[in-house]
């Protein structure tokens, strides 16, 4: 029997995503502000930073969701995670807003250092909060449902940081932004801890998967250390050739690109009888289309939704002219979030969903597009396209991470195994690495413009970037998706029929082991 989920559940599920996006959605929109105008990092260096710290993510991910999938407590397998790593979450998110008097090679190190310790806690945190949906019901359309309540709380702990951030900052420093920021975060720390502990207390798992006892996990995490170049060398590549831009670093990223290609051609066709259940694992993704599929889209809808949000703070700032629209714009644009992903199941059950996920790329890219057109001070204008944009863009992760799921279900219903935690890890990788590529580009742009937030003069010359940023650039990307989603192979009616037939085989199951 599909298990209907109360709406306790749902909505304490949802107020876990809230949690996270206190720093996520919220705290980190501020962040590359935070480092060239507060912190006195420029942005060259604060966009390098961005990008190495997400490499690092592209192992922790990974391993983190194969740790969530073989832990067994009784609490279940991922809120145990989720309960320990929520401390360390709060402390980060402190730290990384906190401005020490360190000589400016000192002030790098410090970044590094507490940026990597915000990302490493977010992960051990995030990952089994997002594998947790899988595993709280066997009904995709509950799944689409819950998805819909956890942006629901994404969007609302978006809201409280983003919107009342720059005014709590004013509040606390009292014209000192550094400790306005520090204090500011001393607040949304605690409120973080709160939400999580709520979640832990709310939520239940249901679907439980047979271990494979033949094995053990540092043999497997050894096993799967002959894999990371795989990860690395590509993410490597793409890095060298994002941050530099010239045709050395082309040409690397294509021969690269042509060699891995090739390496996992060669690891598909290998026989399972030869490979570790880590490898068994992965192999099992990579041949996996609807995932493969979702991994791209996971990318483009951040790079989409993480370039809007990383300039917002620079173009109100210094293209309106007006720093305290910040605030009233991300108000705008999350509470319309909040209605858009409450409105996607509801969309989803009379569209379809890939057609709704191509509908709203499509539409957002448009709106987003359209920004670039606008006079400088027509802040209606500003507020109407970005509004309309955000109430289809806030549909694309809702369909996202529900999706996901759909995948697990497939590799399960093709292979008889499932790694819920890998397959939503490298789901929340490639957020990550989207939301930190975004980031950088904002960065890289503005320093193509010779853009310096402790230099006033640097800021004209700038303007036209910021206005790209704001408009046409994360448009290309939103349009590159819409693309890409049209050739995802599950329908609706083909994943009815997946978890059909996965309800029918964990019953026979149930039926021989009693």
């Amino acid at each position: 029997m599909q298990t209907s989920l109360s709406l306790k559940e749902k909505v304490g599920y949802g107020l876990g995503d809230a949690a996270a996006n206190l720093v996520w959605r919220g705290a980190l929109a501020y962040l590359a502000v935070f480092y060239t105008d507060t912190f006195g990092l420029t942005a060259a260096a604060a966009a390098m930073l961005f990008l190495v710290v997400r490499l690092s993510d592209g192992i922790t991910d990974i391993i983190m969701g194969m740790i969530a999938d073989r832990t067994n407590t009784s609490l279940g397998k991922f809120r145990p995670w989720i309960l320990a790593s929520t401390p360390f979450l709060g402390l980060f998110m402190v730290l990384c807003f906190t401005t020490p008097s360190f000589s400016d090679t000192g002030k790098l190190v410090y970044a590094y250092l507490t940026y990597i310790g915000l990302t490493l806690a977010y992960t051990v945190n995030n990952v089994p909060y997002s594998a947790l949906m899988g595993v709280m019901t066997t009904d995709d359309k509950e799944r689409t449902s819950l998805s819909g309540f956890r942006f629901a709380g994404a969007f609302a702990g978006g809201l409280l940081v983003m919107g009342c951030l720059p005014m709590l900052v004013e509040f606390f420093g009292e014209g000192n932004s550094a400790q306005g920021y520090q204090y500011t975060m001393y607040v949304f720390a605690a409120l973080l801890i709160a939400l999580m502990l709520t979640t832990v207390a709310t939520t239940k798992e249901r679907i439980s998967v047979p271990q494979d006892t033949t094995t053990t996990l540092s043999k497997e995490l050894k096993d799967l250390s002959f894999q990371l170049p795989l990860i690395l060398i590509p993410l490597g590549a793409i890095t060298a050739f994002f941050y530099y831009r010239n045709v050395e670093t082309g040409a690397v990223f294509v021969v690269v690109m042509i060699a891995m290609t090739l390496a996992i051609r060669k690891l598909i066709k290998r026989p399972e009888s030869q490979n570790s259940r880590s490898q068994q694992d992965i192999i099992d993704l990579l041949s996996n289309k609807p995932w493969l599929i979702l991994l791209g889209m996971g990318f483009l809808t951040m790079m989409f939704n993480g370039i809007k949000y990383g300039v917002i703070a620079y173009y109100f700032k210094y293209y309106m002219g007006d720093e305290l629209l910040t605030g009233y714009f991300f108000i705008a644009l999350l509470v319309v979030s909040i209605l858009g992903a409450l409105a996607t199941p509801i969309l989803a059950k009379r569209m379809g969903r890939k057609p709704l996920f191509i509908l709203s790329l499509l539409v957002s890219s448009a709106l987003t597009g359209a920004i670039y057109f606008v006079p400088e001070n027509a802040v209606m204008g500003i507020f109407a396209l970005g509004c309309g944009a955000e109430f289809f863009a806030a549909i694309m992760p809702t369909l996202f991470f529900s999706m996901l799921g759909d995948s697990a279900d497939y590799n399960e219903w093709r292979t008889g195994r499932r790694a819920t935690g890998l397959t939503y890890s490298a789901g929340s990788f490639v957020q990550k690495t989207g939301g930190g590529f975004a980031g950088a580009l904002v960065l890289l742009v503005l320093g193509s413009y010779g853009y310096n937030g402790m230099e006033p003069e640097t800021i004209t010359q700038s303007l036209e970037g910021m206005k790209a940023l704001m408009s046409w650039i994360p448009a290309c990307f939103g349009i590159a998706g819409a693309v890409l989603i049209w050739f995802y192979p599950l329908t609706d009616a083909k994943q009815q029929e997946v978890t059909d037939t996965l309800h029918k085989r964990r019953s026979e199951a149930q039926t021989i082991t009693a």
